[in-house]
């Protein structure tokens, strides 16, 4: 009885794991380019640039993630109509940009001072020199810590339930109130397509990392 009800519902379950994904890629993106605004700003920017990206990355790594879901739904769509699924991608990409930030101040810190050194000397720009030089190496490095952020990113897409986002977690309970019971069996599920979605990530990224490690860098 709980596995025939757990797969006629296969399909509900299949359709939030679509919506994670889609969420996870969509934070992780926003998270992508604002974080490396921010790297950028605090590895090369002056010292207000500096202080304003520090006081970004400060404000956003303090304030928890529901809050965050809470001031850009409900707060946001007092004012302008905005989806669940809009305002989740933006507060959580948001914050996950705080903690991407420091992963391209790291990887950009590891390059070696000898590169840029040597992109101005053959008469490169600063901008040109970090665009052409720095940045394609310090991605490489960042592959690895970015894998832990991207996990951590995909498993807190289930904080989106709490603003009426469709996805895993929400099917989830619509399934279990849908069949009167089989809480445990149901959320079990769910937790096994969570395990499956992380173990196909780390495999995936762990596979890029390894064809795009620079050699010679300490790993």
């Amino acid at each position: 009885m709980i596995y025939q009800a757990i797969w006629e519902n296969l399909p509900y379950l299949a359709e939030g794991a679509a919506v994670t994904i889609a969420l996870a890629v969509a934070l992780l993106a926003i998270g992508l380019v604002v974080g490396t605004g921010l790297g950028l700003a605090q590895s090369y920017g002056g010292r207000l640039a500096w202080a304003l990206a520090t006081l970004v990355e400060r404000v956003l790594r303090a304030i928890p993630a529901v809050v965050l879901l809470f001031l850009f739904y409900y707060g946001i769509s007092s004012v302008y109509d905005i989806s669940s699924f809009t305002a989740a991608a933006i507060a959580l990409g948001l914050r996950s940009a705080a903690y991407q930030s420091q992963i391209v101040r790291g990887a950009i810190a590891s390059v070696p001072p000898g590169q840029m050194a040597a992109a101005r000397a053959i008469g490169l720009k600063q901008r040109t020199a970090i665009w052409n030089v720095v940045l394609p190496q310090a991605a490489r490095q960042a592959i690895g810590p970015w894998t832990n952020e991207a996990l951590s990113e995909l498993k807190d897409t289930s904080l989106a339930y709490t603003i009426g986002v469709v996805e895993l977690m929400r099917q989830a309970d619509y399934i279990v109130s849908a069949n009167y019971g089989h809480t445990l069996a149901v959320y079990s599920a769910a937790a096994a397509v969570y395990l499956v979605l992380s173990l196909a990530a780390t495999w995936g990224l762990s596979r890029l990392d390894r064809r795009l490690r620079v050699p010679g860098f300490a790993h």
